[in-house]
């Protein structure tokens, strides 16, 4: 009994029609796609809003028929972004719940701790969020990222502030390794132009350290902050950084939710430029963004840029599936992950020779009146 096991397992992770019907999370009626994130506590609220885009994408593909005839159904775990947790995660949901790929996973030490997982599994990653570049470069050949790398958004905002002729510029970043990586990427960014940051401080998840922080980069005296924080850690940066009579322009990478910094410092926060690394979720003349919006008012789910991010993640996905055919297996999902290129709300995605970052998307935004975003 335990050769027969082996070998049905290994003949659906190498593809064929007998296999596809062996293959896991694949039923004649039914897709099964894992997540593992940070689904509890201020962190959480970003990646819920990209899981209910994602539902919106998923749903309307079911109500057609699903794809090739299967409804697509995602199953969430929290991780509490803890690495050794995530991978039991991964884990449980390949044994346990049996999915056949993976959707949305959240997180840099997370997801580079799952590494072995994904690989010897050969089940595919897509769409992750918040993951680090050097995170993405150990999950390579597993994983395939829709955002734009950390790394093309910071050279976006150096470009966007030396343009503008900024050059005296302070950072901000998380004390993780996620934030470390930022701030070098930012570095980079800067040497190239022979520029160095002003002050770089490392702010602690609790926000222990917000008023020291705020005092050392007034020392600084930059022009502008830019800022790599997630939950309201911007939002009470700005406030102690004000309350000292430092108040630069300020500046936040992708992970700086607009809308929470806005609840923390309300009108204050206008001004706050965020790079944004999906397209404009209120743009009227692409019919993929009026469509994300029909659907959002239809289902309450507020719209925003994280959950147009697991929209458009969602949809790429549905785009991968439907090219694989009803033959569906792990191995033939890699290869025409591995071709695909599309155009999505404006998006260049593209996997093609061996990239798996699929898009270099990024504009930069600012918080208005009301906490509303204009370009």
């Amino acid at each position: 009994m335990q050769r027969r096991h082996v070998l049905i397992a290994g003949a659906a992770a190498w593809g064929g029609s007998t296999i596809a019907r062996a293959q896991s999370g694949v039923s004649d009626k039914e897709v099964l796609l894992g997540q593992t994130g940070i689904l509890s506590g201020p962190l959480g609220g970003p990646v819920k809003s990209l899981l209910s885009g994602a539902d919106l994408a998923f749903g309307e593909a079911n109500a057609q028929g699903g794809v090739a005839g299967r409804r697509l159904r995602l199953v969430s775990l929290d991780d509490e972004l803890k690495p050794d947790k995530a991978v039991a995660n991964y884990e449980r949901l390949l044994t346990e719940h049996k999915v056949f790929c993976f959707f949305g996973c959240v997180g840099s030490g997370t997801t580079a701790a799952a590494s072995k997982v994904l690989s010897q599994s050969g089940a595919p990653m897509i769409g992750g969020f918040a993951v680090a570049d050097s995170a993405r470069d150990k999950v390579r050949g597993s994983a395939y990222f829709i955002r734009a790398s950390t790394q093309r958004e910071a050279q976006a905002l150096v470009q966007h502030l030396t343009t503008i002729g900024v050059t005296e510029i302070a950072v901000a970043h998380l004390d993780n390794p996620g934030g470390q990586e930022a701030l070098q990427l930012l570095t980079t960014a800067m040497e190239a132009l022979k520029l160095k940051p002003r002050a770089a401080v490392a702010i602690k998840g609790d926000g222990s350290n917000v008023t020291a922080a705020a005092g050392q980069l007034a020392a600084g005296r930059p022009q502008a902050l830019v800022m790599y924080l997630g939950g309201a850690l911007p939002g009470e940066l700005m406030k102690a950084s004000m309350a000292v009579g430092n108040n630069p322009m300020f500046y936040g990478m992708s992970i700086v939710s607009g809308e929470v910094t806005f609840k923390v410092l309300g009108e204050k926060a206008r001004g706050l430029a965020i790079s944004q690394v999906v397209p404009y979720p209120w743009a009227d003349l692409d019919p993929t963004l009026r469509e994300f919006r029909r659907l959002s008012e239809a289902a309450k789910t507020p719209v925003n840029y994280y959950s147009l991010e697991g929209y458009l993640g969602a949809l790429v996905i549905v785009e991968a599936l439907k090219r694989c055919g009803r033959d569906l297996t792990r191995p033939r999902l890699h290869e025409t992950l591995r071709s695909l290129r599309l155009r999505v709300a404006g998006m260049e995605i593209d996997f093609t020779g061996g990239n798996h970052n699929g898009s270099r998307f990024v504009e930069l935004v600012q918080v208005s009146q009301g906490g509303r975003f204009v370009r």
